[in-house]
């Protein structure tokens, strides 16, 4: 298939976007053949079937790379109760936070977390994503941890989208390890983690380093496991404070240290050193009304790649809109359109190290959305507006 009459946000070279103007890509099977100008188009694909993109803006697909989209429940009740005045206390006492999603995920079966999950997964399709990333964590058993790793799995089975498994069995410690955080790590943590690598169901290891969470040291026992299992990491890292997770990803080279809000200039180099990408996510600082920028400017100054996800969560980030979380990113963190695109695309591909996607460049996989925009600074632009016209997965339309 031949794609013609369209301009291209390639993502790919050091131009913003990699604009080519009236473009052609040629997919051959579900890889991208050739990418360039249609008067550069060589011989060989002129016989190709053409499909008239109507001058349309085509970009890669876009890529949510951090989610907790598998869970039970829902939180809006907490979330009406926060709004009426109630603090987080109080919340807690009635049964909310955490412990709430803890407790109807536990109370779901595979099938039930697969079903509840499919709603939220489609509302991404319909904004061109191709790949979710999913993490495990509001089970902290190890029988519902697992179920959760099943039924992401099981996603891809019923919808046209690549899963990438996290296992973050070091997100919280349930009730009933309350004050005993190193012996949940010990008889629960570890063992499921293990137990989840060897059923083929974790592609990475994350965990959340936080006063609220676990310490620098109780994660490195996590990550020590991890690359004693050969699994890569990434690490939710001073999303309120700073107690040096950051360095603490950089330091075993991860994928990606997420949130970063209190990150400093130092915390930075170290990411840049390691070539760790930060993920950023408005949602949840929009949720929890935080003040606290992540250092935008030193990501810069360092090189560090910037990506951006929706954090989908049914308590700090109930959303699942890479279209507004672009806005939000502009709007809030002062990013530029050609960053937040490439942060649903190049970076986000860099943040799970899936070097197949992410770009229009031959050779890779044909994951692209064509959308009713005549430029790309449009898909950051507008609020709440889904102007896709076109979602191409695998080469097929």
């Amino acid at each position: 298939m031949r794609l013609v009459n369209t301009t291209l946000a390639t993502m790919d070279g050091d131009q913003p976007y990699g604009l080519i103007e009236n473009g052609t890509v040629v997919i051959d099977k579900a890889t991208i053949a050739w990418v360039g100008p249609e008067a550069d188009l060589p011989a060989e694909f002129a016989d190709h079937e053409q499909q008239d993109c109507g001058g349309r803006l085509l970009t890669p697909a876009f890529i949510d790379c951090h989610t907790h989209i598998v869970h039970g429940g829902h939180r809006a009740i907490e979330f009406e109760m926060r709004l009426e005045g109630a603090s987080y206390e109080e919340v807690a006492r009635a049964g909310g936070g955490i412990v709430s999603t803890v407790k109807a995920t536990r109370a779901a079966s595979v099938d039930d977390l697969l079903a509840s999950a499919l709603p939220r997964v489609d509302a991404l399709l319909a904004e061109g994503v191709s790949l979710i990333e999913v993490k495990s964590g509001y089970g902290l058993d190890r029988e519902t941890e697992l179920a959760m790793l099943r039924a992401a799995r099981a996603i891809e089975t019923v919808r046209p989208v690549r899963i990438r498994t996290t296992f973050l069995g070091a997100h919280a410690a349930p009730q009933e390890y309350k004050g005993r955080d190193d012996a949940y790590l010990e008889e629960v943590c570890l063992p499921t983690l293990e137990a989840a690598h060897a059923a083929g169901l974790v592609d990475a290891v994350d965990g959340f380093c936080e006063g609220i969470a676990f310490t620098p040291e109780q994660i490195s026992r996590v990550f020590d496991k991890a690359q004693e299992l050969g699994l890569p990491v990434k690490l939710h890292a001073e999303q309120l404070s700073n107690i040096g997770g950051t360095k603490l990803a950089a330091r075993y080279g991860a994928l990606s240290a997420d949130h970063v809000e209190y990150a400093n200039e130092e915390d930075v180099q170290a990411l840049a050193d390691a070539g760790t990408v930060a993920v950023l996510l408005p949602g949840a600082f929009y949720t929890l009304r935080e003040t606290q920028l992540p250092p935008i400017s030193a990501f810069r100054k360092h090189h560090v790649p910037m990506a951006l996800a929706t954090d989908s969560n049914p308590g700090t980030s109930p959303m699942t809109s890479l279209l507004l979380v672009m806005n939000m990113a502009c709007t809030l963190f002062r990013m530029t359109p050609a960053e937040t695109l490439a942060g649903v695309t190049c970076n986000a591909a860099m943040a799970l190290s899936m070097q197949d996607t992410g770009m229009i460049r031959s050779g890779l996989r044909a994951d692209l959305a064509l959308w009713n925009v005549e430029h790309p600074a449009e898909l950051a632009y507008r609020v709440g507006t889904n102007l896709l016209h076109q979602r191409i997965f695998n080469g097929n339309t």
